[in-house]
């Protein structure tokens, strides 16, 4: 009821308090009920007021950088860009980022006609590679990748992409693994914290800060996009909280040599790294003249040594393990155990490094290529190190395996290299390689050339030598299925009664000559009977690669870092040496018999010398170190072998 002694002013003045009241409770409400992240199960939870890609910001611009590749006076500059909740813009939401570098956003040249020849002698000069053409030029690109965006954005994350030195809209020049690639994402790291400039343009002077930005920042990726995480956490930069690396390639000597031996990604014959550099060369090609002068056709050339496969500064300038003392972001390292584009090996040897240094988790599947995490395990990774979340992941199994039962996820594709696969889930243990594991030594019986022993006891009475000719038409399944060959040594244990778990990383001993001076070694660990259809964990189990004239040098666990040099071998002259196959994680399973193969030239990844090399094996000083999961009972029991 109104009150007939309130005049018009009076009311007047009271509607618009009434207003004022309004709005204010309005603003008050819309303050209490403002859109933030939303945790549960230790998890960031889609939020619905991020989800609507419609509403996103989208930022580009140019982060300089301390570096000048191109040695045209000027720092490089690198191309990225930002997606973000619309709330960073409007209230004031500071967010995290989830960060993915790439050479390949700009597009790749993956013309394989101009791979190296193959077709060569151990140790001769190569035959020259044809470069291939140029990448196309996308001056008007505006934006570099939607990765990430979808599963991250409504989470409540900012997700940054940039584009590596050389490539797309990015300035400077392609190095494969050089500085810059460490330096290029620290950078971007830099800029989200304030402490590096970013710019409107390429070559303008207006400013972009990142005001939206917490400084904290995780990275991700596959393949290369999974090195570059790892390449910044080795410079210690502040504010790099968290990395995921999937399938990183951690040492460039590592993916294209093998204990001094000239070795070729899996699917990939006659790569080597300024193949990669073409296929990655995507920058101005107004540049591309200088870049190549100075790193294709200079240091890649100086540097590379494709005679003799051997060991050097420009490999060591391109290896991050005697970085990783700088690391301090918690790392979650994921790699397949039948990857033989980027072996295993690459992400086993800096999660060793790590131990006890960073939190560390290591995620193992058996399928190929790539293959993330499980999202759940991500998202619990990058809460708790870039939201602080307690969710109590840092006391989590630091292993998570893969079974082989599990479907494996899809080798990756995106690019022709790279790319996300689905994610079974995987089995919790302790640690990798198992702790429960330990070395059991097998050694060698007489017969390789249709079956041979493998035997934990002492075999009675001296074995001999055995020998095998190089022949490189015959593939390993064809040399692995043959009943007898006189191109392969192939000795095995008993048929397994019960399941045998090896996890860890196998060593071979072998005391071998050869008929000339130079030779592939290619050592297969198998499971028997090898069955018809693709390599895969029913048949294969691990395999390593080796040059005999680094013997000097593989004393132990394929310790070539010395820089000494691989000698000539002189002919029927013996040689002992001693590496590692790539890691493993598998459960042979009962009926099956462990296999170690012998040959020389691996169609698959070596170089294809003429056929009629020989190879001899000393059969009494040749053994085998099988890391088996409860160790030599284990092993007893399921081979039914008694270990003396």
């Amino acid at each position: 009821m109104r009150n007939p002694n309130l005049d018009a002013a009076t009311l007047v003045r009271g509607v618009a308090l009434a207003g004022a009241i309004a709005v204010l409770s309005s603003f008050v409400s819309g303050q209490t009920q403002a859109a933030k992240p939303v945790f549960e199960n230790g998890q960031a939870q889609i939020v619905p007021a991020f989800e609507d890609s419609t509403q996103w910001i989208h930022q580009r611009l140019w982060v300089e950088t301390e570096f000048d590749s191109d040695g045209d006076r000027q720092n490089d500059r690198m191309h990225v860009d930002v997606t973000r909740p619309r709330q960073t813009e409007t209230e004031g939401l500071k967010v995290p980022v989830i960060y993915e570098s790439s050479p390949y956003f700009a597009g790749t040249s993956g013309n394989r006609e101009f791979l190296w020849d193959v077709k060569q002698e151990v140790g001769a000069e190569p035959p020259s590679r044809q470069h291939q053409p140029g990448i196309d030029f996308k001056a008007d690109r505006t934006n570099i990748s939607n990765a990430q965006v979808n599963a991250w954005v409504p989470r409540g994350f900012a997700v940054v992409h940039s584009e590596a030195p050389g490539t797309g809209l990015s300035q400077g020049c392609v190095t494969v693994g050089g500085p810059p690639e460490r330096l290029a994402p620290k950078a971007v790291v830099d800029w989200l914290n304030g402490r590096a400039k970013g710019f409107t343009t390429p070559d303008g002077t207006e400013q972009v800060v990142a005001t939206w930005s917490t400084g904290k920042v995780g990275m991700t990726g596959t393949s290369y996009n999974g090195t570059i995480p790892l390449a910044a956490a080795t410079t210690g930069v502040a504010g790099l909280e968290a990395i995921i690396p999937i399938a990183p390639n951690t040492s460039y000597y590592h993916y294209y040599r093998s204990n001094g031996l000239v070795r070729h990604p899996g699917g990939w014959l006659g790569e080597d790294i300024d193949f990669l550099y073409d296929f990655v060369n995507s920058g101005d090609p107004a540049r591309r003249a200088v870049c190549n002068a100075i790193y294709r056709d200079g240091e890649f050339v100086e540097g590379r040594d494709r005679r003799t496969g051997d060991y050097n500064t420009f490999w060591i300038s391109r290896d991050l393990l005697p970085l990783v003392g700088n690391v301090k972001a918690a790392v979650l390292m994921s790699h397949a155990f039948n990857d033989w584009n980027v072996v295993p090996e690459h992400s086993v040897r800096i999660s060793n490094a790590l131990k006890g240094r960073v939190p560390l988790q290591q995620y193992f599947h058996q399928g190929g290529h790539g293959g993330a995490p499980p999202m759940e395990l991500m998202n619990k990774w990058f809460t708790r190190y870039l939201y602080g979340v307690e969710n109590g992941v840092e006391n989590d199994p630091r292993a998570w395996i893969v079974r082989e039962a599990a479907p494996a996820p899809e080798p990756a594709v995106t690019g022709g290299r790279r790319g996300r696969a689905p994610t079974p889930a995987p089995t919790p243990y302790a640690d990798y390689p198992n702790p429960d594991a330990s070395f059991v030594t097998l050694r060698l019986t007489k017969g390789g050339a249709s079956r041979g022993g493998l035997t934990a006891a002492s075999p009675s009475g001296g074995q001999g030598a055995e020998s095998l000719v190089d022949n490189v038409e015959l593939s390993a399944p064809e040399l692995a299925l043959a009943a007898e060959s006189p191109n392969r040594l192939l000795y095995a244990t008993a048929e397994l009664t019960e399941g045998l778990h090896l996890s860890g990383t196998v060593q071979v001993t072998v005391r071998m000559a050869s008929s000339k001076p130079a030779a592939n070694l290619s050592v297969y660990l198998v499971q028997l009977p090898w069955t018809e259809g693709p390599i895969g964990t029913s048949n294969l189990i691990t395999r390593g690669w080796a040059d005999p004239q680094n013997h000097r040098a593989l004393t132990g666990g394929g310790d070539y870092h010395s820089l000494e040099r691989g000698v000539p071998l002189k002919p029927g002259e013996f040689v002992t040496l001693t590496f590692d196959l790539e890691p493993d994680d598998q459960i042979i399973p009962a009926g099956k018999r462990i296999g170690l193969m012998i040959f020389s030239s691996d169609r698959d990844f070596t170089l294809w010398p003429e056929p009629g090399t020989e190879l001899t094996v000393d059969l009494d000083a040749t053994r085998l170190r099988l890391p088996v999961v409860g160790g030599a009972a284990a092993l007893a029991r399921a081979a039914r072998t008694p270990v003396r």
